[in-house]
């Protein structure tokens, strides 16, 4: 992944951790967002509503939301790999339980309980932020988050080509068994690194542990306003994420006609395409970030802006032109993904180096909070009107108060950018 700046060469494990990380993303995601291709087949088994479906998704949400606090503050304590390999065990341990239920209110339990290990995420981005700088660190978390598409992708190729001739729950046995399976591999193979080695202004700094975790320098990050307003855009955010991941198949199936060859035709080259947008987003907000502070921010906006004119205009498309559709999904795909690299590395642009997993966690938990009643609150329109509207109606609004809060950090994270390089030149001194 290149040299470090301030630093003879990468550090060694780099790669190994990058790459293992994206593994665990990868299959992780994979088993998370399993759940959408396969909504139809689960509802048919239990029998039950739209309004149910939507609410085992947003009871794994709420509990995410929950953990979210817990596992960044041990991440900022404790050795991020060991918790790593621990998180990864849950997941396969609670996607086992998952698949063997009996009754839709068990299966309601069980999947609530996958959201411990859907919080755990904040460890493994900390982790690779003392890996590399600053300035590369868009486009890394660009290509790490690639796995999240891939993954959804691996996710919907298993439940539309396994899923009818298995049962959707040998699926999730399947990828219990890859959790399992990669938690050794966590634990083995990933190495820890002293918190903030990677920051330029550090690159002399020996003994780099004294700077230890306290809450009083966590309290501060309520003081920063670029990172108040951009928890505040978090909050809406992930609305979008989770209406599209969740129902869009269903969508397809139920109010376009789509069978199971159309689908992946229209979805493969959408999820390929958002693949890209993450990596694209990251080199992009690097880019700008080296010519102004704003540079990140820029880049978010304007990735939400488009996407969210590029989505209006495939859900007006008519059900009969198919490829029509699939252009302008696809399209508005390229865009959606801006915001989220940007976002992360804006978030570690100005937050100290030994809380930055509790920062992490702090975003998520008020992204996951809010948009926990997203499936539930699209199945409720849903059932009023019609999927399509649900879909549009939660987006659209959501995007639009995306794009006006990043107008609004634009204006204050140059002077929190300042600050936090002026605390880490003093700890240098």
């Amino acid at each position: 992944m290149g040299d470090i700046p301030g630093r003879t060469a990468t550090p060694r494990g780099a790669r190994p951790a990058f790459w293992i990380m994206f593994g665990f993303m990868l299959l992780h995601q994979a088993d998370k967002l399993l759940i959408g291709p396969l909504t139809t087949q689960i509802m048919e088994t239990f029998q039950i509503t739209r309004t149910q479906m939507g609410a085992v998704s947003t009871g794994a949400l709420i509990v995410g939301a929950v953990c979210y606090p817990l596992w960044g503050w041990l991440y900022d304590r404790f050795s991020r790999p060991k918790l790593l390999a621990l998180a990864s065990l849950l997941w396969g341990s609670s996607t086992w339980l998952n698949a063997v239920v009996p009754t839709y209110p068990l299966f309601l339990i069980t999947r609530a309980a996958t959201g411990i290990d859907d919080s755990s995420y904040p460890g493994l981005y900390s982790l690779i932020s003392d890996y590399y700088p600053p300035q590369k660190r868009g486009k890394i978390y660009g290509f790490l988050q690639v796995a999240q598409p891939a993954g959804y992708l691996l996710g919907m190729i298993l439940a539309l080509a396994f899923g009818a001739s298995f049962g959707w729950r040998n699926v999730f046995f399947l990828t219990g068994g890859l959790g399992l399976l990669l938690s050794v591999v966590i634990f083995l193979f990933v190495k820890d690194r002293p918190r903030g080695s990677a920051e330029p202004e550090l690159a002399a700094t020996e003994h780099l542990e004294r700077f230890a975790f306290s809450w009083k320098t966590v309290g501060g990050i309520f003081r920063k306003k670029s990172l108040v307003i951009l928890l505040l855009q978090g909050f809406i955010g992930v609305f979008p994420w989770n209406v599209i991941t969740y129902w869009i198949f269903d969508y397809l199936k139920a109010e376009r006609g789509y069978d199971d060859t159309q689908t992946l035709l229209t979805m493969v080259p959408a999820v390929l395409i958002l693949a890209a947008g993450y990596p694209i987003g990251g080199i992009l907000g690097d880019r700008l970030f080296k010519k102004t502070p704003k540079g990140r921010v820029i880049i978010g906006s304007a990735g939400v802006a488009l996407g969210c004119v590029l989505l209006w205009i495939a859900m007006k498309v008519p059900v009969d032109s198919k490829f029509a559709f699939g252009a302008a999904l696809s399209a508005a795909a390229l865009f959606i993904p801006w915001a989220s690299p940007n976002v992360l590395s804006s978030f570690y642009d100005v937050t100290e180096p030994e809380i930055r997993a509790t920062t992490n966690a702090v975003q998520n938990f008020v992204e996951f909070g809010g948009s926990a009643l997203a499936p539930l609150l699209a199945g409720i329109i849903a059932d009023k009107s019609s999927l399509g509207y649900a879909i549009l109606l939660i987006c659209t609004v959501s995007w639009v108060a995306c794009f006006a809060f990043f107008i609004f950090a634009g204006k204050y994270i140059p002077k929190d950018i300042e600050d936090l390089k002026n605390t880490l030149k003093a700890r240098a001194a």
